[in-house]
């Protein structure tokens, strides 16, 4: 047999090529309109992509990925990849086709879980929870995403090794960077020198609105929204835009700060919201004897946890009590969650334990259409 016709056909070309995906947008670059063209002569195949944008930053793991898929084909010897760039009518076609105008997560066609980390106060690790439940949550396989919803105050960023990141735009949509498998979304990468934010209430919804609406997450397991501390504006829009949210309190074992935590939980619950359960952190440091000092007190989560039993007619249960690791606070300074950069340590340990018990309830396609009639 020739080397000829042992060379493989076009539509094997582009059955491999359906397997290279856009680093940002996270779908084959065959559904997004970027294969322009496949031409196999023997075997050398030249190969025509169409990038979204000029001069885009991942151009050549773009195209990295697209010979690392052909070097797999037997027969091909020798590819040639051109790189081009769509025409603005390709990428309205592309923006279109991937941009809603409506809240992805409220249709009724979505399976994302939204969950929204609260607390009465701040300084009690909201947003440390927040990132470390979504590493957790992605290195067991979930497809995560965030928002950080704190916009005056917004930590996210840093926490997540993203402070110099900036969201790729495609004309209007926008596309969310990925750290530690999950996407994220602040206002911080669209701001300069750590300039501050002062907005008044119509902003900050905007703000949101614009974050659930023109960011393009794709299909997402979970959306967890690290809330700004308190009942304000904030709270008040997600409970709009995003009325099945389900909300996780976040408190320390301090009953004063107990006491606070109660209303973000009640608020949840006011505005036809669940409260998925409370998350005690800081409940204790171990000491190198072994034993266990409390310096905030004890029973806190309980505490807020037996009050929203009440309120919501149902058991709200204790979730997880996180201990005051150095680890935490390091992994935090150092952008890299403690559940990827400390995996033997004891925050780890509790926040693993925590994702687990977030992950173990999959999507439901109960009551959903398949979209299917029988024959």
């Amino acid at each position: 047999m020739s080397q000829d016709s042992a060379a493989p056909q076009a539509d094997q070309v582009r059955a491999a090529l359906a397997r290279v995906m856009d680093p940002e947008l996270r779908r084959p670059i065959t559904e997004l309109g970027m294969l322009e063209s496949v031409e196999v002569t023997g075997s050398r195949a030249e190969i025509g992509v169409l990038l979204t944008v000029a001069g885009c930053p991942l151009k050549d793991t773009i195209e990295a990925d697209v010979r690392r898929e052909l070097a797999a084909l037997p027969g091909l010897t020798d590819v040639d990849v051109k790189l081009g760039v769509m025409s603005p009518e390709a990428r309205r076609a592309l923006v279109d086709s991937l941009k809603r105008h409506v809240v992805p997560f409220t249709q009724p066609d979505s399976l994302t879980r939204v969950i929204a980390i609260a607390s009465g106060k701040g300084g009690v690790g909201k947003s440390s929870v927040t990132v470390n439940l979504a590493a957790a949550l992605a290195a067991r396989g979930l497809s995560v995403g965030i928002i950080d919803a704190d916009v005056l105050g917004f930590s996210v960023p840093g926490l997540m090794s993203l402070s110099d990141a900036s969201p790729t735009r495609v004309d209007e949509l926008i596309v969310p960077p990925v750290a530690h498998g999950v996407k994220v979304m602040s206002i911080g990468m669209f701001l300069a020198d750590n300039a501050p934010v002062m907005w008044r209430g119509p902003m900050l919804h905007r703000a949101l609105e614009q974050f659930v609406t023109e960011v393009h997450f794709g299909d997402l397991d979970v959306l967890l929204l690290d809330l700004p501390p308190g009942t304000g504006d904030v709270a008040i829009s997600v409970s709009q835009l995003l009325p099945g949210t389900e909300q996780i309190v976040v408190t320390t074992p301090q009953h004063a700060a107990a006491e606070v935590a109660e209303r973000a939980g009640s608020m949840a619950l006011s505005t036809g919201q669940s409260v998925l359960g409370v998350v005690e952190n800081m409940s204790w440091m171990e000491l190198p004897d072994g034993t266990r000092l409390t310096p905030f007190g004890e029973g806190g989560g309980a505490e807020v946890a037996a009050r929203l039993s009440a309120v919501a007619g149902h058991d709200v249960p204790l979730l997880a009590q996180l201990p005051l690791d150095p680890a935490l606070r390091e992994g935090g300074d150092d952008g890299v969650p403690v559940v990827v950069g400390g995996p033997g340590t004891a925050a780890a340990a509790a926040l693993g334990a925590l994702a687990d018990r977030i992950a173990v309830r999959p999507r439901g396609l109960a009551g959903r259409s398949l979209g299917i009639t029988p024959r």
